[in-house]
């Protein structure tokens, strides 16, 4: 499933975001405890209390009600209060979010999304809510709840190129295949540097950036949802060998493939 950017014109191509997530999980803290911290994707709501988010050399106070997300890579820490309770998740835009701040705050957001917090609720205090069906039915609501509370907010249009969104549908259909910068560029009927440049204006990375990003997607849906061994879910998701992809799987999440699986358990 994907969400559309609302804000575009009706007539224009749009540029769906889609949305991941394996889990959220709820914490209360009895002192302040630090909840997060790493480069992992983060996404956080304050249920009660209050927390302090650092990411990207800003400091943001978060109130109860409050939410935000860091994207992935981002160098962050997250302090919840004492006596505050959170919840907190992966969630994170499988191509990337250009054009919106990071760490994106949205205040209120459990006044503003009450039918979202009530889901959220129903993730035992404690405990993970890590279903793929659950994960996966509720990944876009999320994440286009948070963008549409920034675009009311403070947001603009963003612009839609169907160049890029001609390559991406490609990679998504086939993320397995071999993919160049010369195969993608030939789809978009672009040179290589001018799809390059295209691709940095519309997401604000490099289409093997892209590529990747669709990979990890694809490849945390296998891990999650079936038995495959690690070697077959690196062959299904374009790797050579299953250290390459291991290699790429920790750089990107933190920890490697075996370890997210058996932590989503």
């Amino acid at each position: 499933m994907v969400i559309a950017l609302p804000g575009t014109p009706a007539d224009a191509p749009l540029m769906a975001w889609e949305w991941a997530m394996s889990l959220v999980q709820r914490q209360r803290a009895e002192a302040d405890t630090t909840v997060d911290t790493g480069t992992a994707p983060l996404w956080v709501l304050v249920l009660a209390g209050s927390a302090e988010l650092t990411a990207a050399g800003r400091r943001t106070e978060l109130l109860a009600g409050d939410a935000a997300l860091v994207e992935v890579g981002t160098v962050h820490r997250l302090v919840a209060r004492a006596g505050s309770e959170l919840a907190t998740g992966d969630l994170r835009s499988v191509l990337g979010t250009a054009g919106v701040p990071n760490p994106l705050v949205v205040r209120a957001f459990s006044q503003r999304h009450a039918a979202l917090r009530q889901l959220v609720d129903t993730c035992p205090p404690g405990a993970a809510c890590s279903n793929p069906i659950w994960t996966r039915a509720y990944a876009n609501l999320f994440g286009a709840a948070m963008v549409t509370a920034w675009l009311d907010d403070d947001g603009a249009a963003i612009a839609a190129d169907p160049a890029v969104a001609a390559v991406l549908t490609a990679i998504a259909e086939a993320p397995g295949e071999v993919w160049t910068l010369e195969r993608m560029a030939r789809i978009a009927h672009l040179s290589r540097s001018a799809l390059t440049a295209r691709f940095q204006a519309e997401l604000g990375k490099a289409p093997s950036d892209v590529l990747r990003e669709l990979r990890m997607n694809e490849a945390r849906g296998m891990l999650a949802e079936s038995k495959h061994p690690i070697g077959a879910v690196a062959f299904a998701v374009g790797y050579g060998s299953t250290a390459a992809f291991s290699r790429a799987f920790a750089s990107h999440h933190g920890m490697a493939p075996q370890a997210w699986r058996e932590r989503r358990a």
